[in-house]
């Protein structure tokens, strides 16, 4: 707090309020960094209750240092010096909530809602692709095992037709090797 006292020291800062050296700082174009806007409004506190003929200023000194490191005041300060900045070099106006929540849920979650139902109809049009390829591969199959079937039956029915014309052919055999015996004897 004394290097933002030696700061100001020359400066009219402690006769004006911590709001007026923000809006003159504002006015004017120069940068006052947080930090340094708030101990110079400890200060100027402190010194006013200096010539007050406060006996606790000691005490009172220490709290407000306790305070900022708790808080960790100063990094805050310094982060939101940092958006300040950053916010400058934008052109378009920050978002300002609407007063009607419905409304306002809707616009931050309408992107959020839209991201996904995109992503949802990849994921369909990718699972109808796999889909197809496997109907595809179901009637690949079906074709195949028609014509195994087939083969099956076409080999039963030879199957059965030698064991039905076998017995007759074994016959016709046997008939013919008792006439050539016969004729030989």
């Amino acid at each position: 707090m004394a290097e933002a006292s030696s700061v100001n020291a020359g400066s009219d800062c402690e006769e004006k309020g911590p709001e007026e050296l923000s809006q003159e700082s504002a006015r004017s174009g120069t940068i006052i960094s947080r930090v340094k806007l708030f101990d110079t409004m400890v200060d100027t506190f402190l010194q006013k209750l200096v010539a007050a003929g406060s006996s606790f200023l000691f005490s009172l000194q220490e709290e407000i240092s306790e305070i900022k490191a708790e808080g960790n005041l100063e990094a805050v300060l310094i982060a939101l010096d940092a958006i300040v900045e950053e916010s400058k070099d934008r052109k378009e106006p920050a978002w300002r909530p609407s007063g009607i929540p419905e409304k306002d849920l809707r616009s931050a979650m309408a992107p959020y809602l839209l991201q996904q139902r995109d992503a949802l109809q990849r994921r369909v049009q990718k699972q109808e692709a796999e889909n197809r390829q496997l109907a595809d591969a179901v009637l690949a199959g079906r074709r195949q095992l028609e014509e195994l079937q087939l083969q099956a039956q076409a080999r039963q029915q030879a199957w059965q037709w030698g064991l039905d014309r076998g017995p007759l052919l074994a016959s016709a055999h046997h008939s013919d090797v008792q006439l050539m015996s016969v004729v030989a004897t």
